[in-house]
């Protein structure tokens, strides 16, 4: 039986899909819900001219994990479904989504789908094919 879901959220459109099944499904099955927004480290080659220092970067990463996490604790309001929303910082999304689910011993998690194929696909790599091919607990993949 499935009574913590864990659903990641990059704030995309995408992540929008996700968040909506996984609010609706914790109300069907009674579960409660985690939202992830894991946050990239600072890497100056990373954050490019758009940011002069870390704290800009911190500043432009925290406003992005706000605006995903509200909307999450909004779905989650909506349905009347027990959440926590969390934001982590940690090298790989994929790994991070793992460790997260596993601390908080989570039953399924819930990801998007970026949809993007061949070329992209390849060279972007797919944080979503990573939890999948490496998690032990169940996933389910909104497109």
């Amino acid at each position: 039986m499935v009574r913590h879901i864990l659903v990641a959220t990059d704030g995309s459109r995408f992540s929008a899909a996700a968040l909506r099944m996984a609010a609706a499904l914790a109300k069907a099955l009674g579960a409660k819900l985690t939202g992830l927004y894991v946050v990239a480290p600072y890497s100056p080659a990373r954050g490019g001219a758009g940011y002069a220092s870390m704290r800009g970067f911190r500043r432009a990463v925290e406003k992005q994990a706000g605006h995903a996490l509200a909307a999450f604790s909004a779905e989650a309001r909506a349905r009347g479904v027990t959440a926590t929303a969390v934001s982590v910082v940690g090298g790989e999304p994929w790994q991070a989504v793992l460790r997260a689910a596993r601390a908080r011993k989570c039953d399924l998690i819930v990801m998007a789908s970026h949809g993007r194929r061949g070329l992209a696909g390849l060279i972007l790599g797919s944080e979503t094919a990573k939890v999948l091919a490496h998690s032990k607990i169940p996933v389910l993949v909104c497109r």
